[in-house]
């Protein structure tokens, strides 16, 4: 083993040690009172920004950081299917997976049309609308690489993913709360309350923080809502990857000449993704064993998360965000309303 061989190794075994106790950190942290409105995924991220106080154990990790931001990230979200029964969501009905479908379709376009209004960039403005319309920061980072850019824009891109999950983060904590403050002044029945949080809510531990407020018959229809959007990534990912392949090939012509007929951008993890739910539903893994995965899982995407962290560049970050998070904040409201009248009218 060379030299160079020898410090790659020892970068990937420091940076897996240091996210890793960003993740489990996260997960910990992320069950107690308030900051489970956050989410363990969320709080890994700001633990790994945390550790940019030691720039130099960053830089010298950078390769093992870039690696599990990547492969951690897909293995994490393979895992993430074991999370989705697909007999209670056929169970669910045909109008839990109607609304599923018209609220992630209707939030892409919405967002991604108020974005590139107010002059966000294109790449920036998918990922904000996915992580807003699907489930949050898994589903900005379960597109990303369907979003393929440069070499000389991957930093940049890393920066929008970042932007992208603390959008989602933010205006999911306060429609949280904002919609378990309406509760008393919206009338609705603990089926309703459940549609309400699990079809508007970004985020899984929105939905699952906002739904308890309605008691336990909340609960249950809001994680079922809210899986029902979850099972839309693998779709949505593939189709926003073709979308965005097509959008630049003619943008630049010349160079889509130069490259050959377009290939369908397939997300094989996403194929993993569909796997792992469907194991999980028809064979008999037990409660407890599937459990475990979903909690491996959600290691393997903190560590990808806290990996990102690292990588922020702050200034950047904020110079870019206002308008963003404009269009978000705005599609969120509209998203909201619509779901509390679907839930009046259809359930």
């Amino acid at each position: 083993m060379d030299i160079r061989t020898t410090v790659v190794s020892r970068g990937f075994w420091l940076a897996s040690l240091l996210t890793l106790v960003c993740a489990v950190a996260g997960s910990l942290l992320a069950q107690l009172p308030y900051l489970n409105l956050v989410g363990a995924l969320v709080i890994a991220l700001l633990l790994g920004m945390a550790c940019q106080v030691q720039p130099q154990v960053i830089n010298a990790n950078r390769a093992g950081i870039g690696f599990i931001s990547n492969k951690f990230l897909r293995l994490g979200i393979i895992l993430l299917g074991f999370k989705l029964n697909l007999v209670q969501l056929a169970q669910a009905g045909v109008k839990t997976i109607t609304l599923a479908i018209f609220v992630v379709t209707g939030m892409v376009l919405l967002t991604y049309n108020l974005s590139r209004k107010l002059g966000v960039e294109k790449e920036l403005a998918i990922l904000t609308a996915t992580g807003t319309s699907i489930c949050g920061a898994a589903a900005v980072m379960g597109v990303s690489p369907q979003i393929k850019v440069t070499a000389d824009k991957a930093e940049r891109q890393r920066e929008n993913e970042v932007l992208a999950v603390a959008i989602v983060a933010i205006l999911g904590t306060v429609f949280t709360l904002v919609e378990i403050g309406l509760k008393p002044l919206l009338h609705l029945t603990a089926v309703q309350f459940g549609v309400l949080t699990g079809g508007s809510l970004h985020e899984i531990a929105h939905a699952v923080a906002a739904g308890s407020a309605g008691g336990p018959i909340s609960l249950d229809t809001a994680i079922i809502t809210k899986l029902s959007r979850v099972l839309l990534l693998a779709p949505a990912a593939l189709i926003i990857g073709w979308w965005y392949q097509h959008q630049s090939r003619k943008a630049n012509p010349t160079a889509a000449a130069n490259e050959g007929p377009a290939k369908l951008p397939i997300p094989w993890f996403m194929a993993g993704f569909i796997l792992t739910s469907i194991i999980g539903t028809f064979m008999p893994l037990g409660d407890d064993a599937l459990a475990g995965l979903v909690k491996l899982a959600y290691i393997f995407l903190g560590m990808a998360m806290a990996a990102l962290g690292m990588s922020v560049n702050f200034r950047v970050i904020f110079q870019r965000g206002g308008n963003v998070f404009l269009a978000a904040t705005i599609s969120s409201v509209i998203l909201m309303s619509c779901v509390a009248v679907a839930s009046k009218l259809f359930f």
